[in-house]
């Protein structure tokens, strides 16, 4: 049986968690990381989330996987070969530490963009930011032991957020901005 999800209110300590960490992948991998960001709830203040800090590592080349693999493996995170996603290069926590996933993506792609848009639109837009939360809480319900439907169920939701956060994006100008770490 996998682990219960479970949404918990937003927690001042994430930021520094992820911070923490970002030190460590940044002394792992130097240069070879163009940036550090932290996504995914945790990274949006006030809004309740799993709590499993979520972390961004954009590549030049998500190709020239042991650039990066092995200065990550030599920190204690896991390489996850797994992961069916091809955008990404998927790495968790080192053992015995706080739940944590690393997702390596190449700079500029679609996908590393995608992440950061989604948080800046949330983090800007709070009534919007409360509607996510409700979702959650109720899919965490519904899904409380099924971590793919519950990852499937909150795409309708997503997908509505960003055809928001697209045009804001437009109207403002939007671009990533300098990386958190």
């Amino acid at each position: 049986m996998t682990d219960p999800i479970i949404i918990i209110p937003y927690q001042l300590k994430w930021p520094d968690e992820f911070s923490r960490t970002a030190k460590v992948l940044r002394e792992a991998l130097g240069d070879k990381a163009d940036r550090i960001d932290h996504i995914g709830s945790t990274s949006v203040p006030g809004l309740a989330a799993k709590p499993i800090i979520d972390i961004q590592i954009s590549v030049k080349d998500l190709l020239e996987l042991d650039t990066f693999r092995i200065p990550l493996e030599r920190a204690g995170f896991l390489f996850r070969v797994e992961n069916p996603e091809r955008t990404k290069r998927y790495f968790r926590e080192p053992t015995g530490t706080k739940r944590t996933h690393v997702h390596v993506r190449q700079s500029g792609s679609w996908a590393e963009q995608f992440s950061l848009l989604f948080r800046d639109y949330l983090r800007k837009h709070p009534e919007d930011c409360r509607r996510y939360e409700e979702v959650k809480h109720k899919l965490a319900k519904e899904y409380m032991f099924n971590r793919e439907g519950y990852v499937n169920a909150k795409n309708p939701f997503i997908w509505t957020i960003m055809k928001k956060a697209d045009a804001w994006s437009q109207n403002i100008g939007w671009f990533a901005g300098e990386p958190d770490a």
